[in-house]
This record gives structure tokens, C-alpha cells and sequence, in this order.
């Protein structure tokens, strides 16, 4: 296992443990600082460019071809996400299925660049990638669906599957069918919700969904509840615990080719021109709960969690 530390914000600042731990594993450090600010939130294609290139020259500098395990900082930069998983396709012998935990379905359609809330659009595009299974959901990104954006036909085709953690049915008005993780009556899509079938039938029923043999897990944290995580979004309602339980499930009956983590807090920052920094600072206005803790506290909860984080994908990574 690669351990890679991208510094596109400032959010492992008072995490010296966390650091120092990272350091011990050889850690790689890809100062991404200057480019946080033009892609947070979202990004135009030559900024998000730029960007992959560096991950991609650290990828030539310091890989062996091993799976790669990256902390990105915020929720913000997961569209950094799909940049890694293309880098982890690229090296891929066969098709993995991607096992995606967040609060958010991360699945609207973007047309200039990437959004954060974006990134599953290209990393279905990817032709390694068999399907994704996103889990954790409860957020009012499923209400109303169709309104917000939502890549409904992806769902519709089996090419992603959508288990909420609990969520009440979404009014739609086309048909999107059935399938493992969702049924529609009318113009409601019910979900099969892990609220509903409890953490450890929803695991086995996790792994009965994985048809690869290989995996890429992507996970932000605030699909963790609050006493797990402090993250710039609202935050889901899976413990800790449970999130570490279904990564060596999967680990334990599957090749687990790359991981990445996101979700530290971090103060916003923006940059690319000023209708840019409007349009961000607009969303995050909207987007972002504000955050009570002091910065100190809030370093301590996530420095924990990410101690417990870099231990279990150690382990599900061999590495």
C-alpha cells in the first residue's frame, strides 16, 4: 500500500498524530495548495487538469503499482476522487466495482468542469468501473430527485445502485424500474434503506451486490454521525464503528485495489476570478451547516477518526 497525503486545503493542520503516524508509513505529500482554491466545490477543466496531472506525476515519481490509499482533505475536493480512480483503472488488470459511502448521492449532471456533487457521472464513464454502490444517504439530495439533477438513468440501467441509510420515497416523474436498492410505485421509488434491514443484513446484502472481484472504496466522512466526523456538510447517522465493520467485510472477500478519504474540515477558500468566487461562496452559503466547534476540537474528533480510518485500510490494503 502507497499512502498519499493530497494538500489541497488546510485541514490536516493540528492533526500532528495523524501526521506523524502518516509519516511512519512513508506517506507521500502532493502539495496540491495552490490549486485547492481554483477546484473547491468544483472546477473548470483546465484547472482540474492541472490537478490530475500532478497526482499523475506522483503516481510516475513514487508508485509501484500496489493500491494507493489518499486522504484529500474536505468533502469539498471529492471530485478528486474520480481523478484517483481513473489513475487506479488506468493500472487495473480487470473491472472493480466501486463501493462509494457518503452522506450525498454525489450524481448530478455537470456540464462545465467537475462538481463535487458531480463525480460519479465521470467515474461511471470509466471503463474499468462495473458499477457503483453508494451508501449512507440521508440527505435531502433524494428528494426530488429529478429536480436537482440527479442521474436517475444510471440507476435505471443497474450501473449504480443507491442504498440510503433511511430516507422516505422520492417523487419522480418518469420510470426508473427496480432493482436491488430500489423499487417505484407510481411516481414514488422506495428504497431499501439500511435503517430498515439493520447495519449487518445490510453488509451481507452489500457484498452479495458486488459482482467484482475487485474494489475501490471512496468514503466521506460525513457519512459518519457528528460525534465521528466535523465535516463542511450535514452529517449522515452510520457510527464509526460500522463504517470500519463493512470495510473489512469487503476486504475480507474482495481484492480492494485503491481507497480514498475525504470529509476533514476546512475553512472555505476560492480562487479563478470573481464569478467563480461568487458562484462558491452563493453555494456554500446554501450547502454548508455552520460549523460550532473551535478549530482545536475540531482537529481532535477528526484526527481520531483518521487514526482509526489509516489503521483499517491499512489492513484492507495489506499495507
Amino acid at each position: 500500500m502507497r499512502l498519499e497525503l493530497v494538500h489541497l486545503d488546510n485541514a490536516f493542520s493540528g492533526q500532528r498524530a495523524f501526521l506523524d503516524a502518516c509519516a511512519e508509513r512513508a506517506a507521500v505529500s502532493v502539495d496540491a495548495l495552490a490549486d485547492g482554491p481554483r477546484v473547491r466545490l468544483w472546477g473548470y477543466d483546465a484547472d482540474l487538469a492541472r490537478l490530475e496531472a500532478k497526482l499523475g506525476e506522483s503516481a510516475h515519481r513514487h508508485g509501484d503499482g500496489g493500491p494507493v490509499l489518499a486522504f484529500l482533505g474536505s468533502g469539498d475536493f471529492h471530485h478528486v476522487s474520480a481523478m484517483l480512480i481513473a489513475r487506479a483503472a488506468a493500472d487495473a488488470s480487470r473491472p472493480f466495482t466501486i463501493v462509494h459511502l457518503d452522506n450525498h448521492p454525489d450524481w448530478v449532471r455537470c456540464s462545465s468542469g467537475m462538481h463535487c456533487g458531480s463525480w460519479v457521472n465521470r467515474a461511471l464513464a470509466i471503463s474499468n468501473v462495473a458499477k457503483i454502490i453508494t451508501v449512507g444517504v440521508c440527505s435531502k439530495d433524494l428528494q426530488h430527485p429529478e429536480w436537482k439533477g440527479a442521474n436517475l438513468t444510471a440507476l435505471k440501467e443497474g450501473r449504480l445502485e443507491l442504498f440510503p441509510f433511511t430516507q422516505p420515497p422520492s417523487k419522480v416523474s418518469s420510470d426508473y424500474g427496480a432493482g436491488p436498492s430500489h423499487r417505484q410505485e407510481g411516481g414514488l421509488i422506495h428504497w431499501t434503506s439500511i435503517a430498515d434491514i439493520g447495519v449487518a443484513a445490510f453488509v451481507e446484502l452489500l457484498l452479495s451486490r458486488i459482482e467484482t472481484a475487485d474494489v475501490y472504496i471512496t468514503l466521506d466522512k460525513d457519512v459518519l454521525a457528528s460525534p465521528d466526523a466535523v465535516t463542511n456538510w450535514d452529517q449522515g447517522r452510520l457510527s464509526l464503528g460500522d463504517v470500519i465493520a463493512l470495510i473489512h467485510a469487503v476486504a475480507g472477500r474482495h481484492t480492494i485495489v485503491g481507497a480514498d478519504v475525504v470529509g476533514d474540515y476546512s475553512a472555505p477558500s476560492y480562487a479563478g476570478g470573481v464569478w467563480p468566487f461568487i458562484r462558491k461562496w452563493g453555494e456554500s452559503i446554501i450547502d454548508h451547516p455552520r460549523v460550532a466547534l473551535g478549530p482545536e476540537a475540531v482537529a481532535a474528533a477528526n484526527e481520531a477518526t483518521n487514526m482509526r480510518l489509516l489503521a483499517a485500510f491499512a489492513a484492507a490494503l495489506k499495507g
